[in-house]
């Protein structure tokens, strides 16, 4: 059953949730005149992930991933930052050197925007746990670490259980505790701007690390049968897959000679965590290790053999609704107009993702409020393809996707799949300009 309409024309819209996708719903309501209510739990209740009090906490990696237009997630930033988007305004203000790649002091951005969140004359910002739907024109982006209490909410709502998998993050370290004279910087390829911190391994050194890997004893997963997305596979996980898998995945060497031409056997890389770069982030280290284990593995790193971790990997359960059989390409309940459902919730995997996510709930919200037509976004940009498939999927095989160029509609008569990439983001974007141009947007 809908929302009475009066309700959906009060100009008043509450918001659940102040991550990625919350924050930038909220901003995108507010800038076009919406009163907002922004609900958060934190400081006072926080899920087993989160450490800091402020908003849009980076609970994984700082990394957005690549920045290049022939990569769909670098598509997909540009994209958002034609649309306006607060969050990625915000991202690019307090990036870090990641060669490539959008990495971001996690900090200084979630202090930053929740700064601009606070103070913005149309949000109301109330530090309490929701714990019922409510019966107002809402956007839900309680995350994938979604309260015990909402995620009851939803099952009842929705006729049928959340779907779930586990999600791990990787370790961070201090830049002093990392010997320079062992470790080493550059990119792949040596490609960007920004330099990685190369700790390489030797045939020997690799084995020895692998087999302290596959044997290390891991956190007890309690009361859910473990189902974990291949995009944050446990390292230790993917190990087990094979001695060569990690060869070909987080610790290829290809590309990362040393200073004396010589390609390592493989090599464990380190990424800039914050502004100051005194805090790396392991790469592709998500684990779920028990803390003495990580501790011991990761001090086998040659180069790491002092290592000081300031944040252990942990494993923490996500869950995320069957969006096909609920969700409208506006992220808007189809049984329950003017309810909508961003972020991860909405089975979006990805920070990038997310913020596109809230992007297009919160436009599409504010429209409704100003009983203006709520128009899809093109298909032809990964924004508007994202959506579509989160509607439209097949239900019984529904799981979270990142940004994929498979969601776009092919361009014929190219055979250069870099060529083909570039081609369908140059579409994309005018597209997207020309859908804004017809007033879609406002």
């Amino acid at each position: 059953m809908g929302l009475d309409l009066n309700v959906m024309r009060d100009n008043r819209v509450t918001v659940v949730g102040a991550g990625l996708a919350g924050v930038e719903a909220s901003l995108q309501l507010a800038k076009r005149g919406i009163k907002v209510m922004l609900y958060d739990m934190k400081p006072e209740k926080k899920s087993p992930a989160h450490v800091m009090d402020s908003f849009a906490e980076l609970v994984c990696s700082n990394s957005f991933r690549s920045n290049q237009l022939d990569n769909a997630v670098g598509l997909l930033k540009a994209e958002l930052r034609v649309l306006g988007s607060e969050v990625m305004e915000v991202a690019d203000r307090f990036r870090v050197p990641a060669g490539n790649a959008l990495a971001v002091d996690r900090e200084a951005f979630s202090l930053y925007l929740t700064q601009l969140v606070e103070q913005h004359p149309h949000i109301s910002v109330i530090h309490e746990e929701v714990t019922k739907i409510p019966d107002t024109m809402a956007i839900i982006a309680t995350g994938p670490l979604t309260s015990e209490a909402m995620a009851h909410q939803l099952m009842d709502l929705t006729g049928e259980d959340s779907l779930y998998f586990f999600d791990a993050i990787a370790p961070i370290i201090t830049l002093d505790s990392i010997d320079m004279n062992i470790a080493y910087k550059k990119n792949r390829y040596d490609k960007g701007d920004g330099l990685y911190i190369n700790c390489p391994m030797n045939q020997a050194e690799y084995a020895s690390f692998y087999q302290a890997l596959i044997h290390a004893r891991t956190v007890e997963v309690k009361d859910f049968e473990m189902k974990v997305f291949e995009g944050c596979m446990p390292i230790e996980e993917m190990a087990k897959r094979g001695e060569q898998t990690l060869l070909f995945g987080p610790l290829k060497p290809i590309g990362l000679e040393e200073p004396s031409k010589k390609r390592p056997y493989a090599v464990v890389q380190l990424r800039q965590d914050n502004l100051k770069g005194n805090l790396y982030n392991m790469v592709g280290f998500q684990t779920h290790l028990a803390f003495p284990e990580q501790k011991r593995i990761i001090q086998m790193i040659p180069g790491l053999h002092n290592a000081e971790i300031v944040r252990y990997g942990v494993m923490h359960r996500n869950i995320y609704v069957n969006a096909p059989n609920l969700l409208s390409s506006t992220y808007e309940i189809r049984k329950r107009p003017g309810l909508y459902i961003a972020g991860q919730l909405s089975g979006v995997e990805g920070y990038v993702e997310s913020i596109a996510s809230g992007l297009v709930s919160g436009i599409s919200a504010a429209r409704a409020c100003l009983q203006r037509p709520v128009y899809p976004f093109p298909l032809t940009s990964i924004i508007g393809a994202q959506a579509d498939y989160i509607a439209h999927a097949e239900p019984k095989d529904f799981q979270p996707m990142n940004a994929n160029f498979g969601l776009l509609p092919p361009i014929e008569g190219i055979k250069s799949k870099k060529e083909k990439k570039m081609k369908m983001a140059e579409r994309s974007l005018d597209d997207l300009r020309e859908w804004m141009e017809v007033g879609h947007y406002e």
